[in-house]
């Protein structure tokens, strides 16, 4: 048995535009920001969590439950730069701002976008961005989170 090791196994873009999530383009996702690297190694969080639906009736004697809606929980966790090409996730993440958060997993960082690649899609709007308090020993962080405004797509093909 192998284990996929996870790291430099991950990119993790910022794209202004997608016409079709279910299929971004090469180009479409070429045009976007590429974040991973100024990404801390813990910090892409993805949390889907399920509702439950309550089936029981009053006849029951167990408490019954079906799956209800999807949501997401999102916030990547960035190192902050000293050039503007560093801290350009503190500068674009703002409050407010839209866009698509694209990851990539399971493919070595370095290769490139390419068709019938596996990702997934995130429509989503920024929150206010985060100053982690300061520490010994760390380099100054912030966390962006991240508002999922339809529903994503975690299987999406790359065209």
């Amino acid at each position: 048995m192998s284990d996929l090791i996870n790291d430099g196994m991950t990119r993790v873009y910022w794209v202004p535009s997608i016409a079709n999530i279910n299929a971004p383009t090469v180009a479409e996702l070429n045009a976007g920001q590429d974040f991973t690297p100024r990404i801390t190694p813990d910090g892409l969080k993805v949390d889907p969590s399920t509702a439950d639906v309550d089936t029981s009736s009053l006849a029951s004697t167990f408490d019954t439950k079906t799956v209800g809606r999807i949501g997401y929980d999102n916030e990547l966790t960035f190192k902050r730069g000293t050039t503007g090409a560093e801290d350009l996730p503190y500068t674009t993440l703002r409050y407010g701002v839209s866009g698509y958060l694209a990851i990539r997993r399971g493919v070595a960082y370095t290769t490139a976008w390419a068709t019938s690649q596996k990702c997934e899609i995130y429509p989503t709007v920024c929150g206010e961005p985060q100053n982690v308090a300061p520490a010994g020993n760390e380099v100054m962080k912030f966390v962006s989170p991240m508002k999922v405004t339809s529903a994503p797509a975690t299987a999406a093909t790359v065209a």
